[in-house]
């Protein structure tokens, strides 16, 4: 299944605020229950484990509601790994309403507005995707400027099987915005081999990429 990029209509703000609420509901259930939390808390071990670190500051980029990191925060706190999350997206309203006391910032995901070296890690979760090849490599190439240790991707892996399940699953999805965007996700998404090609074209010293459950990958970038 040939790669296709098509626009989504949560990244354009199309629909209502009710509709992009209800979507954004749909993307927390997708994230909980279909492998997005637990292959970010994955990556974040694999890091901390790899540094022998008990702390680490990440910057999560197109952090939208910000649900991900937050929770895998808490997992985290639990292992006695504590969590400095930044989190930055393009617009202020993506954030929403949060009092977790994470520090939120507007800004390009291409241009990250940090200097050098601000964070350990610089994580994304469901952004990659949304990215043409060569917006890919210049995003993970400024991750890795921003970022100390590594520049870690939470992404779908595009698979005609995955695309059958995501259609089959239109019932559960409580937003019309949902039932355009999850199919489109997963057509433009990219396969494991596609990401290796591209993320040979950065500055990384490595990397490494896992597949974990229903078809969602992990990949960290080593600086």
């Amino acid at each position: 299944m040939k790669r296709a990029a098509i626009p989504e209509l949560l990244d354009t703000d199309s629909g209502t605020p009710a509709e992009i609420s209800a979507s954004l509901a749909d993307l927390r259930r997708i994230n909980r229950w279909f492998g997005g939390l637990a292959t970010t808390q994955s990556l974040i071990e694999r890091v901390a484990s790899k540094l022998g670190t008990r702390s680490l500051s990440v910057l999560e980029v197109a952090a939208g509601p910000s649900e991900v990191p937050e929770l895998v925060r808490t997992k985290m706190q639990k292992r006695r790994i504590e969590i400095d999350v930044t989190l930055l997206d393009r617009a202020a309203s993506h954030f929403g309403n949060r009092s977790n006391g994470s520090r939120a910032v507007v800004g390009d995901a291409l241009a990250l507005p940090f200097a050098d070296a601000s964070f350990d890690v610089v994580c994304s979760c469901l952004f990659a995707h949304h990215l043409g090849p060569a917006e890919l490599v210049q995003f993970v190439n400024d991750g890795l400027r921003v970022g100390r240790t590594a520049v870690l991707i939470n992404d779908l892996i595009r698979h005609p099987l995955h695309l059958a399940l995501v259609h089959a699953g239109r019932p559960l999805y409580r937003s019309r915005l949902t039932q355009h965007d999850a199919p489109a996700s997963v057509r433009q998404a990219y396969t494991q081999e596609e990401m290796l090609e591209l993320l040979e074209q950065t500055k990384a010293v490595k990397a490494e990429i896992s597949r974990h459950y229903l078809f969602r990958m992990g990949v960290v970038i080593w600086k």
